[in-house]
């Protein structure tokens, strides 16, 4: 008769195993550290990023508008939209996401034979460099390197006949190069 006791509890052991461990009743203490989600991507002590306004080289500007400000804006919009970060305004935050435009080229790849440019590459080339409040570096490119900056490109093709001009073909570089700057901030796997 103990035996059969046993033997039932253990059965009701096992049911009630099975029933509670799916359902979520039973916590998992070896899980407690372990992230998962969007937030497996990034730095887990960073919460906050400070972005100053991204200094160029480039004599090249919009009338109103410099392109390193137009990357920094796109930088925060990026920033906020992709990552669990928060963009602020006071340089004692979490981390730093320093960049300077250090070229910006145009070179003509298809001429009509009057000599008006039918297809222009223009090129950013921006030294990124994203490191924390004691400034360590803590992202500089897919794999850690030893270096404090990344030198990060982007082009993309004007093409007059096509509608495009120089402020839609520029706005679209920042916008990628926004997405690739952001995509450094990305922990190594």
């Amino acid at each position: 008769m103990a035996a059969r006791v046993v033997y039932l509890r253990r059965i009701a052991c096992i049911v009630l195993a099975c029933v509670a461990i799916p359902s979520g009743l039973i916590p998992c203490a070896g899980c407690a550290g372990y992230r998962f989600g969007n937030n497996t991507l990034y730095a887990p002590n960073v919460r906050t990023v400070y972005v100053p306004i991204i200094q160029s080289d480039s004599f090249r500007t919009t009338p109103s508008i410099d392109i390193g400000e137009r990357l920094t804006e796109a930088v925060c919009k990026e920033i906020e939209k992709r990552t669990p970060f928060k963009v602020v305004g006071d340089p004692a935050a979490d981390s730093v996401l320093t960049a300077r435009i250090v070229a910006d080229t145009k070179r003509m790849v298809v001429e009509s034979p009057t000599d008006q440019s039918r297809m222009v590459e223009m090129n950013f080339q921006v030294l990124v460099t994203w490191a924390d409040r004691g400034g360590a570096v803590l992202a500089s490119g897919g794999v850690p390197l030893p270096a404090a900056s990344v030198d990060v490109g982007q082009a993309a093709m004007l093409v007059p006949e096509y509608g495009r001009s120089v402020a839609s073909t520029q706005q679209e570089m920042i916008i990628k190069m926004a997405q690739q700057i952001v995509g450094l901030m990305e922990e190594p796997w």
